[in-house]
């Protein structure tokens, strides 16, 4: 009896959640005067591990932020969590922003700029300190956040890519 690979939009017991990180401005000026168009940063979320990041742009911002929603979904990533907090410490890269995020004691909480803590909240985690190096730009702080929560592994997944016991 072959079992079947459960894909992330089926085992959707926890709606999705989502979450405005920032909103863009951008004006382009003409012969009339100013044209605005925006663009919105978003985190789509089940607080159980299941984390998503979208990016979108329009001439309104309700229109800007359902294209970014849509295209969060598109790009859902499962991540390990070892109860409240992460398994281990880990440093996420995007570009010119690097972020350090590392376990902490239960009762903590999340200790992190704004950037950081959407995409940690939405992704479960409950108890964290980061602390982000270089570019303190939204758009680079989220992808380094969620780079670093892609590379977690629990120890389970370690013991067997090694083939060895971990005490």
């Amino acid at each position: 009896m072959a079992v079947e690979p459960v894909k992330l939009s089926d085992q959707m017991e926890k709606p999705l959640e989502d979450t405005v990180v920032k909103i863009f401005r951008c004006s382009k000026v003409v012969k009339g005067g100013r044209r605005f168009s925006f663009a919105a940063l978003v985190v789509v979320g089940d607080r159980d591990g299941t984390i998503g990041v979208g990016y979108g742009k329009a001439n309104e911002v309700p229109q800007a932020v359902e294209k970014a929603v849509k295209d969060a979904k598109k790009n859902l990533s499962q991540i390990e969590l070892d109860g409240r907090t992460i398994p281990h410490q880990i440093q996420g890269k995007y570009r010119a922003t690097k972020i350090t995020i590392a376990p902490a004691s239960p009762g903590t909480g999340v200790i992190a700029g704004s950037s950081a803590r959407a995409v940690l909240e939405y992704a479960g985690v409950q108890d964290v300190l980061t602390k982000v190096y270089g570019s303190t730009s939204a758009k680079n702080v989220v992808k380094a956040t969620l780079d670093g929560l892609l590379k977690l592994r629990s120890k389970e997944m370690v013991e067997s890519l090694r083939g060895v016991a971990i005490v």
